[in-house]
């Protein structure tokens, strides 16, 4: 099988590596890929948002399976125009990814389904502003309603400081969405969907914030960990039963089916699990403990989804132990990242690559605001954790930053799935 993987981030690394081990997979490209990307497949230039030229590639390198990583593409139809051109493809149309293009039209889709999430109000002009932020208590939970890579959001309980965000958001023409804040330990649930069929991925959770003990602003994501020792064995079906197989139905109601990888962000409140947003591909930086303890072949499960096979697969298989991700991100980020230096240790073991390139002397240097994501992996989660900082003391990138606590709270066991009552 030939497979081209589209995007170039940390994400789309830890699935062309994930690729590469599977006998079934006889050629691999990722376009454009990155630094790191180099090492295990052919890199291809495109401009991932144009779907006719995404089609045009996969049909010119001649692909039997395209798996498109980012949200962008997806929401601009480069599923759809890849599946038009004949060739089998990961990922859901542009109908189907507004249910995370659109958080309007996610939240429509979930009270449809019966699915429990925040209150939530759109305002879409600033005279409104006020009044609609009155109608909520803090903390105040501010959005764009539109893509915004994970930082177009802001939880404070500053009414002046949300206040401002969503101007700054309706002044850019944006529209914003409010929500009421949901208490509980949040979870990251992948799950492979074809429509009918849901088959659930290991979860995990990420951190949001970039700094120290959720301190700062969001961002992309600064590192996550899988699985979760503090979680009820039962929870990844119990959430499929609840959430994610009654939002897939109602798509598929809506002439819309969901195919490809259907990630649910969720709160375990103490009224229930409730949905803090849905995305529509692989999540950065969960993707990188996931299949990093993923022992089944990762290209027969993409392309039984993509081909509406899925029910046909025998479930999962998954690595005892655990995996932890620390991001490494540069010098401004969340905000205006500081490129073009040089990192030393980006090509070890279990260092993936997001933000580099590589120069023509053969450097690599850093191109974006989230740089690398460094896994490790143990038989337990102190361990797989002990491994990622191991592993981050060998990179070095002038002015970066990273999170020193991803997965410490759950070691110590300070993390518990409230009572619901």
């Amino acid at each position: 099988m030939r497979v081209l993987v589209v995007g170039s981030g940390a994400r789309e690394h830890s699935i062309v590596l994930a690729l590469a081990q599977d006998p079934e997979v006889t050629a691999l490209a990722c376009a454009p890929g990155n630094a790191g990307t180099t090492a295990v497949a052919e890199q291809r230039g495109v401009a991932v948002a144009d779907p006719e030229a995404v089609a045009a590639l996969a049909l010119d390198w001649k692909a039997d399976l395209v798996v498109v990583g980012p949200e962008v593409p997806l929401v601009a139809g480069v599923a759809d125009a890849v599946r038009a051109a004949g060739v089998v493809c990961f990922g859901p149309g542009a109908e189907a990814a507004r249910i995370e293009g659109s958080k309007s039209f996610a939240k429509d889709v979930m009270a449809s389904a019966g699915v429990r999430t925040a209150t939530a109000e759109i305002v879409d002009n600033p005279a409104r502003l006020d009044a609609a932020l009155g109608r909520f208590e803090p903390p105040y939970v501010v959005k764009d309603d539109g893509l915004a890579a994970g930082k177009g959001v802001v939880v404070s309980s500053d009414l002046d400081f949300a206040r401002a965000h969503a101007m700054t958001l309706l002044d850019g023409g944006h529209p914003v969405l409010l929500e009421s804040f949901l208490d509980g330990p949040e979870v990251s649930l992948f799950c492979l969907v074809d429509g009918a069929t849901v088959v659930p991925l290991l979860p995990a959770q990420d951190f949001k914030r970039v700094g120290d003990d959720d301190s700062g602003p969001n961002t992309g994501g600064m590192g996550a960990y899988a699985p979760l020792p503090w979680a009820p064995p039962t929870l990844a079906d119990d959430l499929v039963t609840d959430v994610v197989a009654p939002v897939a139905a109602e798509l598929a109601k809506r002439g819309t089916p969901f195919s490809g990888l259907l990630y649910a962000g969720l709160a375990l409140t103490s009224k229930g699990p409730a949905v803090v947003e849905f995305n529509c591909r692989f999540g950065d930086p969960e993707t990188q403990v996931v299949l990093a303890l993923l022992r089944t072949p990762l290209a027969r499960l993409l392309h039984a989804t993509a081909t509406g096979k899925l029910a046909d697969e025998p479930a999962p298989q998954w690595s005892d132990g655990a995996a932890v991700t620390v991001v490494v991100a540069a010098e401004g980020y969340p905000g205006t990242p500081r490129l073009g230096d040089v990192i030393t240790g980006a090509e070890a073991d279990g260092v993936l690559h997001a933000g580099t390139r590589r120069r023509d002397d053969g450097a690599v240097v850093s191109s974006g605001g989230r740089v690398l994501s460094v896994v490790g992996t143990g038989t337990d989660l102190e361990g797989a954790r002990d491994d990622a900082y191991r592993r981050l003391e060998g990179v070095h990138l002038a002015g970066s930053h990273h999170r020193t606590d991803i997965a410490a709270r759950a070691i110590r066991g300070e993390i518990a799935v409230p009572s619901v009552g």
